[in-house]
């Protein structure tokens, strides 16, 4: 996966898109998929990859992750999938590079995804990484869904009604806090305007931040992962090469980890890191953890593409800046 190198953060970054778009993985699933591999340079092959994905691998069309539908392949292309997806960084978890973090970031999702992803970082807390700033623990504000209820109530969770509740709740139960130590928001009468922050500050732990971020374009759409994480940085005021560790799932570790690059890392010049939950763990086995299917590994190869997509024409952009005003 593309990462940052402080010598040379934007050639670094532009190598690790080109040799993941370029892999076998992908250019095997284009093929099966009956596409050919696209001409031109890097911006272009990503252009051609984000229209291939969108006509073969989106099956969401706008709707939350749950409501996709599943495609019907046959036995080969599923395990083809699978296996694509396993060696793209979608499926198997890894430990965090470092033992000493700046900050670590818990990015929100669904329901069980919220319960499993805060159970991890205190996992991480307790044992061999050290934060010398704080914990964030990023949401929004979207409604759940009576699936995700039902969930909740399965693990002994009452009483939310939207994804940064379940945060919130998560964090109260995980680190024994009944109350926050301060809070501070914004309720500007609708959801995707709205934020909210409420900090714990746990015994012999960094301090933990649960933030609610408002949309970018409240107009269209609720607040989405690129939303929270820059919110997150306004409040934080990070510094150049302080390292930090994003938390999510494996599946979604290549286009967080690349959302992240282009919020974070880019414009404030930090270090990042991305793992996924680790679900082997004592602490995990008894939370809910859904059943990953093909539809949702393509789905997500999707959104990895479309991120570095989104990470290439921004690095492009700051570049052509600076022979500019250079």
């Amino acid at each position: 996966m593309p990462c940052s190198d402080p010598a040379d953060p934007a050639a670094a970054i532009f190598d690790g898109i080109s040799r993941w778009v370029g892999s076998p993985p992908i250019r095997e699933l284009v093929a099966g998929f009956g596409g050919r591999w696209p001409a031109g340079d890097l911006g272009a092959v990503l252009a051609a990859l984000d229209g291939f994905s969108a006509r073969h691998w989106d099956f969401r069309a706008g709707r939350e992750r749950p409501e996709a539908r599943e495609p019907d392949l046959d036995e080969r292309s599923a395990a083809q999938v699978h296996a694509a997806a396993s060696t793209l960084g979608l499926v198997r978890p890894r430990p965090p590079a470092r033992t000493r973090y700046a900050h670590l970031v818990v990015l929100g999702g669904l329901a069980h995804a919220c319960l499993r992803r805060v159970a991890y970082a205190a996992h991480l807390l307790r044992g061999d990484v050290g934060v010398t700033g704080e914990v964030a623990v990023l949401g929004s504000y979207r409604p759940l869904s009576e699936v995700e209820r039902r969930t909740l109530a399965d693990a002994g969770v009452t009483g939310c009604d939207t994804e940064v509740d379940v945060l919130d709740a998560a964090v109260r139960r995980t680190f024994g806090r009944s109350v926050p130590d301060s809070e501070d928001g914004l309720d500007a009468g609708h959801p995707h305007h709205s934020w909210s922050s409420r900090t714990y500050r746990p015994t012999g732990l960094p301090q933990v931040r649960v933030l609610a971020a408002p949309s970018s374009e409240p107009q269209r759409r609720r607040a989405h992962t690129a939303d929270t994480q820059r919110f997150w940085a306004e409040h934080a005021r990070l510094l150049p090469d302080e390292p930090v560790l994003l938390v999510t799932a494996p599946i979604y570790v290549p286009f967080q980890h690349c959302d992240a690059l282009r919020t974070l890392a880019v414009p404030y010049g930090c270090e990042i890191d991305t793992v996924g939950v680790d679900p082997t763990l004592p602490d995990l086995t008894r939370l809910p953890e859904p059943t990953l299917t093909p539809g949702r590994y393509l789905q997500e190869i999707r959104s990895a593409i479309r991120s570095m997509r989104a990470l290439h024409t921004t690095l492009a952009e700051v570049g052509q800046h600076a022979r500019r005003t250079g």
